[in-house]
């Protein structure tokens, strides 16, 4: 369990840049500039609401399938990948 991949909804914000949504972990959000930045700030967000949950003893859950999401015509679907174990030295070497 090492790499977790997780789709998420790349929305058009109306002031710019993509605000992030992810259908399986629906308290997972964030925002971004560009798309650059918003797949960022994804990887941060899914990495901390992942984390927190293992923390908790909360059961991860099952990716869903992209082709089955739903999206409108401001959104994409884009997969999100968090390195759990790259997460964890990072964490233990600033600390």
């Amino acid at each position: 369990m090492n790499k977790l991949f997780y789709p998420a909804l790349f929305h058009k914000a109306e002031e710019g840049g993509y605000w992030v949504s992810f259908p399986d972990i629906p308290e997972c959000l964030t925002e971004g500039d560009d798309m650059d930045d918003a797949y960022e700030m994804a990887t941060d967000a899914l990495g901390l609401c992942i984390t927190d949950d293992i923390k908790e003893g909360i059961e991860l859950p099952k990716p869903s399938n992209p082709n089955e999401i739903k999206v409108d015509d401001d959104s994409i679907v884009v997969i999100v990948c968090f390195d759990l174990e790259a997460f964890q030295k990072n964490k233990v070497l600033v600390l």
